[in-house]
């Protein structure tokens, strides 16, 4: 048994891991190790269910859209194409498939509930998970360019009295640019300016500082980075 199936990914543990799977983020051979402990560990299954019910409000605020027709078509020959060889109601592999993919097609719901429509365009969706060595505030993020909105979603972790929590953007070796104080609660959104918005676009790492309440008084992270992560498209 490997750590993440002892303990999830060493950067969270079983609670991030879960949230990270309902998201999308993780990578493939991590998402493989998450749904065979879906179907082993009833606890661990709990918490996918519980982050399903808890990431929803995220998608409160995007209209649905009805995917194109080539990601049905994508779906569909890879769930039909065992059929050829015979043995499709009888194949294991294939219900187990058509778990995964029902799971994935909620996380793509919950998460994204629209698909880009051209590979030529840029990704309107971008993901992060925010987390950092010794400290216990983790945000879960979501990006979306078209609504010029980024939603963030409490993991766990809190803020100290007269202390705030201020998202940073930081592209390459520039200075952190500030994109606001995060709102107190368990699921939050903040605005992005059009110049934050095309910085991100190129790729980013988004930074959570600890500040007085109110903010930085200097333009800059004064306090500890306690959650850090890059955003990556879907």
């Amino acid at each position: 048994m490997t750590l993440a199936e002892d303990n999830g990914p060493e950067r969270g543990g079983d609670d991030l891991f879960a949230a990270e799977y309902v998201l999308g983020v993780l990578a493939a051979d991590e998402r493989q190790i998450a749904s065979r402990r879906i179907d082993a560990d009833a606890a661990f299954a709990r918490l996918v269910d519980a982050w399903e019910v808890h990431l929803s409000p995220m998608a409160a605020a995007y209209p649905e859209a009805e995917p194109p027709i080539r990601v049905k078509e994508a779906t569909d020959r890879r769930l039909f194409a065992a059929q050829s060889r015979g043995g499709l109601w009888s194949s294991l592999a294939f219900w187990r498939g058509l778990a995964a993919a029902a799971v994935a097609a909620l996380a793509i719901y919950i998460a994204v509930p629209y698909v880009r429509p051209t590979v030529e365009q840029p990704q309107e969706r971008l993901v992060a998970s925010l987390a950092a060595d010794g400290s216990d505030v983790k945000y879960l993020v979501v990006y979306d360019a078209a609504r010029r909105d980024v939603g963030l979603s409490l993991v766990s972790g809190g803020r100290a009295a007269g202390k705030d929590f201020e998202l940073w953007m930081i592209e390459g070796k520039n200075a952190p640019v500030s994109m606001g104080i995060i709102p107190a609660g368990q699921t939050t959104h903040l605005a992005v300016t059009p110049a934050v918005q095309q910085k991100l676009a190129q790729g980013a790492v988004l930074a959570v500082s600890v500040e007085p309440t109110g903010g930085s008084p200097t333009g800059q992270p004064t306090g500890p980075v306690v959650a850090a992560g890059d955003l990556k498209g879907i």
